[in-house]
């Protein structure tokens, strides 16, 4: 019985070590072919020509582990742009298979910490996923050249330590950090970019007490995109945004937003319970953004920024309330990923999923 009992072990010890090996094996493959399949990938290679909006962050500064910062990408033919560059903006362009390195720039709607605090590793991965040899462009309203300031200043050492470890030809020293290109325009908007048959127009926004802020409106060949930015409703966004194809708009549900400020009071946390309160002034509601892009003629109604956090799609129909009897277009809560094409020559606006 003895030496069965050995043997028996010897057989279970023999079994254990085969099947780590076999995991390990098993492990390595995976990790190659995910290594193949995603450093290779590159989601605009062989995009039609159009408009193209991605989203690359739709939360807010609340926490949310399925959500990044405000975040938009626009696609226009050749061109790519960011819009608003909130915490984790970097990592998830990456996920949607978009090269930094490809970026032309970068527009902000306002310098409200969670539109910029993706700045840094944006401009770092622009840098050295492509050897650039010129600052990450930026632009934005009046007060541009501070923020720009600051996120170089807070970057410069690292940008030393990149170039001695990497070498010019990976880091040049002339290639890191962001260039701000502040922007003014007379009247309640004006246009502020036009190259290769794109115009970006840029309007005022009320989001009071943050002064300058603003939206933005993209047209090439024929296709047109909103972004609100941060924004109560806005008859201006209304006027600028007339006949678009696609209004991406944040929205606060205030309805959910008062529950969790009274939660915070009856605990007396009264500095948190003030923010609740605060922040339904100079937010637009769902509804209000039903509300706008329905006065505007909008073709579809894409919600982002959303606050609170969605943690899961069963709370879309309360955070919505009675919006989408507001608009008669499809209406969208966004998440981080969706994709939205609008090919030139068409009117079609065609929707993907890039994470």
């Amino acid at each position: 019985m003895k030496r069965i009992g050995i043997g028996v072990l010897a057989i279970v010890v023999l079994a254990i070590v085969s099947l780590f090996a076999f995991q390990k094996t098993i492990g390595e493959r995976l990790f190659e072919r995910a290594v193949a399949n995603n450093m290779a990938r590159d989601s605009l290679a062989g995009l039609g020509d159009g408009l193209h909006v991605g989203l690359c962050g739709t939360g807010s500064p609340m926490p949310n582990p399925d959500r990044a910062g405000p975040c938009n990408v626009v696609i226009a033919g050749e061109q790519v742009f960011v819009v608003d560059v909130g915490e984790g903006a970097g990592r998830n362009l990456a996920l949607m298979g978009i090269n930094a390195a490809e970026i032309d720039g970068v527009f902000l709607t306002h310098f409200h910490s969670d539109h910029v605090d993706g700045l840094g590793p944006l401009q770092l991965f622009h840098w050295t996923r492509g050897a650039s040899t010129a600052p990450l462009p930026v632009r934005g309203p009046t007060g541009l050249e501070a923020v720009i300031d600051g996120f170089n200043a807070a970057y410069a050492t690292d940008n030393t330590y990149r170039t001695a470890h990497h070498g010019e030809q990976v880091a040049p020293s002339t290639g890191g950090g962001s260039e701000a290109l502040p922007f003014e325009f007379a009247g309640d908007s004006g246009v502020v970019f036009e190259r290769g048959g794109l115009s970006v127009t840029a309007f005022h926004v009320p989001h009071d007490p943050v002064d300058p802020a603003v939206g933005y409106r993209f047209d090439y060949k024929g296709r047109s995109l909103c972004i609100s930015g941060d924004t109560a409703r806005s008859t201006n966004l209304e006027r600028v945004c007339a006949g678009a194809d696609l209004i991406v708009h944040e929205a606060l549900q205030p309805v959910m937003v008062t529950e969790m400020q009274e939660q915070l009071e009856a605990r007396g946390d009264d500095a948190a319970a003030k923010i609740m309160f605060d922040i339904k002034d100079y937010h637009a509601s769902p509804q209000d953004a039903a509300d706008s892009a329905q006065v505007a003629g909008a073709r579809m109604l894409v919600l982002s920024h959303l606050v609170p956090p969605m943690p899961t799609s069963y709370l879309y129909p309360a955070f919505l309330g009675d919006a989408e009897s507001r608009f008669d277009g499809p209406l969208i809560v966004g998440e981080d990923g969706m994709f939205f094409s609008m090919p030139a020559g068409s009117e079609a606006i065609d929707q993907t999923d890039l994470m």
